[in-house]
């Protein structure tokens, strides 16, 4: 295996959580079809996902309709974050990220607290925002991954609440062919991810940091030899936010749908996957992962539509 065994069980292992947390929290949002009388004897059907903060998606749009908003907002923000880096935005650019990160944060708190108060919304705005705080202004390695896991599954809810499975497929083909663009032909996604850690101090992914072997030498001959402040080279595994985010809504749509265990099937093959390019990446180079990822759900997919 390329990578440490320790670092890839550790992005493995996140990855993983963050999908079954994700399926927990599509559940609470899971949709939900009543009768509203219109009066006059007039009955219409309104389905309601229970999403706070006014995330409720609008009633007449179709998972058609919702993927091109989709896939027009997520170029527009890769520009405008583009824009931003290219002025040095840095404070905007961590306001933008607060933001979110609230928003998901709640979304995700909200969804855990709801069976056991009725003041759960309130309760998780109250955790949320100093969680995102503490993120986005005072980096702790241990906290950002920790609120990595919350952020994602938040994030996933309100697109499976806009989205269908065959929706979602061609969702995870486009972003797929960009990440594919971004990293081996643009390469801007790299200038992204390095601006973000170096410059914004917020990175969107799970981020787990190690000594290479050369460095773990140099830091003990410092040790043995009594010198302080010597400044060590650390290494960074990452792995983008997109890549979490993307099975999560498609294993969301398929619980919807099929249930647990077919949703749980695609979160095992997404994982799959991304093992596989783990075990032949190598140090140092990026790698699109969501062609990996996307081939991984595809195929676990077609195992849930033979088994149902």
């Amino acid at each position: 295996m390329k990578h440490s065994l320790k670092i890839t069980l550790i992005l493995l292992g996140m990855f993983l959580i963050s999908q079954f947390i994700g399926l927990f929290v599509v559940s609470v949002y899971s949709p939900v079809t009543k009768q509203i009388d219109l009066g006059n004897g007039t009955l219409v059907n309104q389905t309601s996902h229970n999403l706070p903060l006014g995330l409720e998606p609008p009633q007449d749009t179709s998972p058609k309709t919702n993927i091109i908003s989709i896939v027009i907002a997520f170029f527009f923000a890769i520009i405008i974050m583009l824009i931003l880096m290219n002025f040095k935005a840095e404070l905007i650019l961590r306001f933008w990220f607060f933001i979110v990160i609230i928003i998901a944060l709640i979304l995700t708190l909200n969804a855990g607290l709801t069976g056991f108060t009725k003041y759960a919304l309130v309760l998780s705005t109250i955790i949320a925002i100093p969680l995102a705080y503490l993120k986005v202004f005072q980096r702790d390695i241990y906290l950002h991954n920790f609120t990595e896991l919350l952020i994602y599954p938040g994030i996933a809810a309100i697109f499976v609440s806009m989205l269908n499975i065959w929706t979602t497929v061609l969702l995870l083909i486009l972003i797929s062919i960009y990440d594919i663009y971004a990293v081996w032909h643009a390469k801007f996604m790299q200038k992204m991810a390095k601006y973000q850690i170096n410059q914004v101090k917020v990175f969107s992914g799970f981020f787990v940091p190690y000594l290479l072997p050369k460095d773990k030498l140099a830091l003990e001959k410092a040790r043995k030899a009594n010198i302080k402040n010597k400044k060590i080279k650390v290494s960074v595994a990452i792995l983008g936010g997109g890549d979490v985010i993307f099975p999560i809504i498609l294993a969301g749509v398929v619980l919807n749908v099929f249930g647990f265990l077919s949703a749980s099937i695609i979160s095992i093959g997404a994982t799959l996957a991304l093992s596989i390019l783990f075990y032949y990446s190598e140090k140092g180079k990026f790698y699109p992962a969501m062609p990996f990822i996307s081939a991984g759900c595809l195929i676990a997919l077609g195992i849930v539509y033979l088994i149902n």
